[in-house]
């Protein structure tokens, strides 16, 4: 009932009749901000014939479980069907527009507005280019790491994690962190921020992915209460709220200075896995580069291949080059090529991520452009605020998010992605300073 009511030609009208006055206001103004985006949202979910919307919600509502089996299962086979129904669904969505380069546009458009595959080829294409060789030179066997196996008492994990988060920010007054099996963010608006967890005795990683979702929930709490209650109240794309994750949780959850302060603390939390752990030795563990099988458990440098193997696929199955049936191959054969290892079986593989069941073919690029993202808005943090890492050491992020609320959080979404990205770092998204990040972290030489 809502999306039939938006779509109206009712509110077509409105939009139309307001054009005149729309057109005397401040660009920057809120006014003039809802407006683009209202027309821009209108616009394009009008062109969605009501029946095609429904079979895109139905098989969204149905791939779950399907999924789910076939992965508990690792069997393709059971998934298949399904999966070919999304895309044939995908196409005749993807038919419903025009004026885009290539058929993946229109897809990439729904995560991010305007930007282009070639525009992100040029990206990924220069990651893998560096990536790939720097894994092979820093790429680590097994190291001294035993200790991350625990034990890690569940409620202490807990704690830790809300100790982390408060310092960023995070206070109950608006927020909440709670357990589940699969994390994640959530808001009904700026004072009513849910953040997710899930919590192992033999994993540490809680306390990372507590600051990767409390990432996301400042974003949406910094957003202007003037944007409260429009269209405008969220990030303004998956990728720039992707960057703000990522932030958090790499760039200064997994930084020295931030360990210089909370590590003491750390070990008196949990002495029997770490009380006779030095620091270095735990810094170089959660910082260690080791291809894995599983995205969500890599790495900050073969993250991106993750990435970038399932958007080349996804290209590739749009075009027709790759046929669904021969996926499970395509992606083990990209796999050994990426990362030098052979995939065992569907589980691990292919069927790993629960995106494609519900349709969300254009989403996983979303993850590396966070990535880059997030680097490109470090160096410009750093630059005006030299003295970070001081800060950091002292257990101090105020300044820091301050810094991401005035200049990112308080926009929302009131410019398209590339207009904010240009508001806040200068420049378009640019893949240099993340490689040279991962150079000078990882200790590899940075080319001239």
């Amino acid at each position: 009932l809502a999306h039939e009511t938006f779509v109206s030609d009712e509110i077509g009208a409105l939009l139309d009749e307001l054009a005149p006055w729309q057109e005397q206001l401040d660009y920057d103004s809120d006014e003039a901000a809802l407006l683009r985006r209202t027309r821009r949202d209108w616009s394009k979910l009008r062109r969605v014939p009501r029946d095609l919307a429904g079979e895109l919600a139905r098989a969204t509502s149905e791939g779950h479980d399907i999924w789910a089996k076939a992965r508990q299962e690792s069997d393709f086979a059971q998934f298949l069907p399904h999966l070919e129904h999304s895309l044939e669904l995908k196409q005749r969505y993807i038919d419903c527009f025009d004026g885009f380069d290539e058929p993946y546009d229109v897809l990439l458009d729904d995560f991010e507005q305007g930007l282009k595959a070639a525009e992100v080829r040029a990206v990924f294409d220069e990651l893998k280019q560096e990536l790939v060789p720097l894994i092979a030179e820093v790429g680590s066997v097994d190291g001294d790491d035993a200790f991350m196996a625990g034990p890690w008492p569940v409620d202490a994990q807990h704690q830790f994690s809300l100790e982390i988060i408060e310092r960023f920010g995070y206070d109950p007054s608006f927020a909440r962190l709670d357990r589940t099996v699969h994390p994640f963010a959530a808001s009904s608006g700026t004072q009513d921020i849910r953040l997710t967890t899930r919590y192992a005795e033999d994993d540490i990683t809680s306390i990372f992915t507590a600051m990767h979702e409390c990432g996301h929930g400042l974003y949406e709490h910094g957003v202007s209460p003037s944007l409260e209650r429009t269209l405008l109240c969220q990030g303004a794309s998956l990728a720039l709220h992707e960057s703000q994750s990522r932030l958090w949780e790499n760039l200064v959850g997994r930084s020295r200075e931030f360990w210089n302060y909370f590590y003491p603390s750390f070990q008196a939390a949990f002495p029997e896995a770490v009380g006779d752990v030095d620091q270095e030795r735990f810094y170089r563990a959660i910082n260690r580069v080791k291809p894995s099988f599983i995205r969500v458990d890599a790495d900050e440098a073969t993250y991106n291949l993750h990435i970038i193997l399932r958007f080349e696929l996804e290209q590739e199955i749009l075009a027709g080059t790759t046929e669904l049936e021969d996926l499970p191959e395509a992606w083990n054969a990209r796999f050994a090529e990426y990362f030098g290892l052979e995939v065992p079986n569907d589980r691990l593989g292919v069927l790993q991520d629960v995106h494609w069941s519900d349709g969300g073919f254009g989403y996983f690029p979303t993850y590396s452009l966070g990535n880059v993202m997030s680097v490109q808005i470090w160096e410009k943090v750093n630059s005006e605020i030299p003295d970070l890492p001081e800060q950091f050491e002292q257990g101090e992020f105020g300044q820091l998010h301050e810094w991401l609320r005035s200049r990112l959080y308080s926009l929302g979404r009131k410019y398209t992605p590339q207009e904010t990205l240009e508001r806040v770092v200068g420049g378009p998204i640019d893949a240099g300073p993340y490689v040279r990040y991962l150079r000078e972290k990882l200790g590899a030489p940075t080319a001239a």
